[in-house]
């Protein structure tokens, strides 16, 4: 299916209903790249939920729930299935777009969800709506996935009280504070061009990248944000999300939501692009 062309006189946006995701997000006023296409995806949703759960099973309600298999990992049902389904296009107009999907697994996840990306002036506002339909309870979370492009030149800026240090296939190790330097951006800084795949608890929401002539501010109401790199690669992912990695099997589940028959959840992140101190 052929993207969507959303785009106002500051940003411009490709959406692919594959993934349901951005192919670009790209800044008129300073003519550069704003997110990082990495493998024909600059950004998607993370749904019914986000990052990888341990075993790729977990207990609720007094029964395992076992999740269903990923086309893309051998043991986890990766940040869900929402990024590898086809998404129906509900509307469209020059500055947003709304698609839908309907999704039905074995373990209990039963599920519409709405996805809307709207250009607001300098502002892309990401929102996820899903609507249980099955006819017992589940538990969900969502989030999203960008891919911001990250340089040499580039600082990064957000403050958390804590961390998940990664362990064994990328799940969590124990969590710890304080955040060590090399990872703590509570001060804006570069950090070292290494892999990085660390989890923050007590996130203010709001988290900043600079660049020579562009500042990129994202911002999430919730305490939980992924922050992942590779070395040699000019991208640097920042996943809010709903709940830390692995909450599934963490005391209390936090972040997920419990949804009965005909129960909501919602999530939103915004980037706003804005030029730099100094800049153009």
């Amino acid at each position: 299916m052929a993207t969507l062309l959303i785009e106002n006189a500051h940003l411009r946006m490709r959406v692919n209903p594959q993934g349901g995701g951005l192919q670009e997000l790209f800044s008129h006023t300073h003519g550069q790249p704003v997110l990082w296409d990495e493998v024909d995806s600059a950004l998607f949703p993370m749904v019914p939920l986000a990052n990888r759960v341990a075993g790729n099973r977990f207990a609720f309600q007094g029964q395992e729930i076992v999740l269903p298999q990923s086309p893309v990992d051998e043991r986890f049902f990766l940040h869900g299935d929402g990024w590898q389904a086809l998404w129906q296009v509900e509307s469209r107009t020059e500055t947003e777009c709304v698609l839908t999907l309907r999704r039905q697994h074995a373990c209990g996840f039963d599920y519409q969800a709405v996805l809307r990306y709207q250009l607001r002036g300098n502002v892309l506002w990401a929102e996820l709506m899903l609507t249980h339909l099955g006819t017992q309870p589940m538990l969900y979370g969502l989030g999203f996935h960008p891919w911001f492009y990250f340089d040499a030149r580039s600082r990064l800026q957000f403050s958390a009280s804590g961390y998940w240090p990664e362990g064994e296939h990328h799940l969590p190790l124990a969590w710890q504070s304080p955040v060590p330097p090399d990872i703590d951006f509570s001060t804006a800084q570069q950090g070292s061009d290494g892999w990085l795949n660390v989890g923050y608890s007590g996130w203010n929401g709001v988290a900043t990248i600079q660049r020579d002539v562009m500042s990129i501010t994202i911002t999430a109401q919730t305490p939980w944000l992924m922050l992942f790199r590779m070395s040699g690669k000019s991208f640097l992912c920042l996943e809010p999300q709903s709940h830390p990695v692995n909450a599934h099997n963490m005391p209390g589940q936090p972040g997920l939501v419990v949804l009965r028959p005909g129960d909501s959840t919602q999530f939103a992140m915004k980037i706003a692009v804005e030029s730099a101190v100094g800049g153009c």
